[in-house]
């Protein structure tokens, strides 16, 4: 970081604390869908997720180092889903938004909080208004957590002894729509049975394209179920309706790991290691292995479907990504089974050019509509079977319907070479029962109407 910006953050300290020191089985969480251009018609909002999902696989693709609880979990019209968390004593309520692509959980932070191309109001944690927030310390072994890269020898090179009072450095994170920096606090997590002390949370002081906090839920250390001890979680989107209605479903938190009855479980995968690119063993990779339409066997190169020793290639589960991601080379062989299987409903390749998603179907002259089932099989046999809102989506007026997938050889940029093969986005997801099994490396699902 340069140095402008870290005298910028020392300046901000003041607006954190008076002062700087380092310092039941099941919680069920509402989940909640927010919208940054509320009036958007459906062409441009449909254009903006497959061109925000672009840019959140770009950002996955080349990213680099850098007992039960039930929560609310809420759609957005943005294209992806919050939960409400309480941090603080006493504890103040921020909306996060669930990322399973990520693993740290930040929050915007002060009353001077900078958030640029953000177009509603958001809510901002005040450290001052609690008693328990600490600047985490430089020698804090959760320093380590957010700075892998760096040694603790090199990132608290102005320290004397173990009474030092550096704090960690800065950090800064950046997506794929966006970026968020600022400083890494340790505070208490107020849960709806429980209070969490000492929780590593990031205080971002400024952010772009942000609409909420992030909440990790990724496999790293800092993650949100990696620092609460949870045996596994699971979520159950509501469909998404690009509105923000307020219908919500629930993250499920489980500290004891119980079995969920009627899931079809496949293994999560080994991820890859490789030198540089710390951002990988994150992610959740499932062994997808054959992509099937209209019961018919896509030609995939099998070379996508498995991580290779520098890490591209294979498939992840990321709640943050709206539109599946597929590399051009499985996308293709999927796009000509749909064109080739679809007969007597003409194309509309203006519409695709508009929102970059293909192909588009004019059903303005169709008195009833069957087009073939998608369908994700994996490794030891489970299978996904989509239903049809969850892969094609009607387009500005009723007449015209889109495969909600996306590649990078269309209109927003050109082909990313590196990273996962396929991101399986939440639009996909939408009412289906999903579980992150990690003590046991299971990925499980089953469709059910969420709510």
């Amino acid at each position: 970081m340069a140095s402008s910006s870290f005298t910028m953050f020392l300046s901000l300290l003041s607006l954190l604390f008076p002062f700087i020191s380092s310092s039941t089985s099941t919680t069920t969480l509402p989940l909640s869908l927010f919208n940054t251009n509320p009036s958007q018609d459906l062409y441009s909002k449909l254009t903006h997720l497959a061109s925000f999902s672009l840019s959140r696989a770009n950002y996955i693709k080349k990213s680099q180092d850098s007992s039960v609880s039930t929560t609310p979990l809420y759609p957005h019209s943005y294209g992806g889903y919050s939960i409400t968390l309480g941090f603080g004593t006493p504890p103040q309520k921020i909306p996060f938004i669930i990322d399973t692509g990520n693993n740290f959980v930040w929050f915007p932070c002060t009353k001077k909080y900078l958030c640029t191309n953000c177009s509603q109001s958001i809510p901002t944690f005040i450290p001052k208004s609690s008693s328990t927030a600490r600047v985490l310390g430089c020698l804090n072994p959760k320093c380590g957590w957010i700075h892998n890269k760096t040694s603790t020898k090199s990132r608290c090179q102005d320290c004397s002894g173990p009474n030092c009072k550096q704090i960690c450095p800065p950090y800064t994170i950046l997506y794929g729509s966006g970026s968020t920096g600022g400083l890494a606090l340790v505070e208490t997590l107020d849960m709806s049975n429980k209070k969490i002390p000492n929780f590593l949370v990031g205080c971002s002081m400024f952010s772009s394209q942000q609409p909420a906090g992030n909440a990790g839920l990724g496999r790293g250390l800092a993650s949100l179920p990696s620092q609460l001890g949870v045996k596994r979680f699971s979520y159950c989107l509501v469909s998404h309706k690009f509105d923000d209605a307020g219908k919500s479903s629930n993250l499920v938190l489980d500290f004891k790991g119980e079995k969920t009855a009627n899931l079809s479980y496949t293994v999560l995968q080994k991820n890859p290691v490789v030198a540089g690119k710390n951002a990988l063993s994150v992610y959740y990779y499932v062994g997808l292995r054959k992509i099937t339409v209209g019961g018919q066997k896509v030609k995939i190169p099998y070379k996508y479907l498995k991580p290779d020793f520098n890490g591209n290639g294979g498939s992840i589960v990321d709640s943050g990504t709206t539109f599946t991601y597929m590399n051009r080379y499985v996308f293709e062989p999927v796009f000509n089974a749909f064109v080739k299987q679809v007969k007597g409903i003409p194309r509309t390749e203006s519409i695709e050019k508009i929102t970059g998603l293909r192909p588009c179907f004019n059903i303005s002259r169709q008195e009833k509509l069957s087009l073939p089932e998608l369908k994700f099989h994996f490794k030891g046999g489970a299978e996904m079977a989509l239903p049809l809102a969850n892969y094609f989506s009607i387009a500005g007026e009723t007449d015209v319907i889109c495969l909600t997938m996306i590649t990078d050889s269309g209109a927003f940029g050109p082909e990313l070479s590196t990273g996962p093969s396929i991101i399986l986005g939440n639009f996909q997801m939408q009412n289906f029962l999903v579980e992150f099994d990690v003590r046991n490396e299971k990925f499980g699902f089953r469709q059910q109407v969420c709510k």
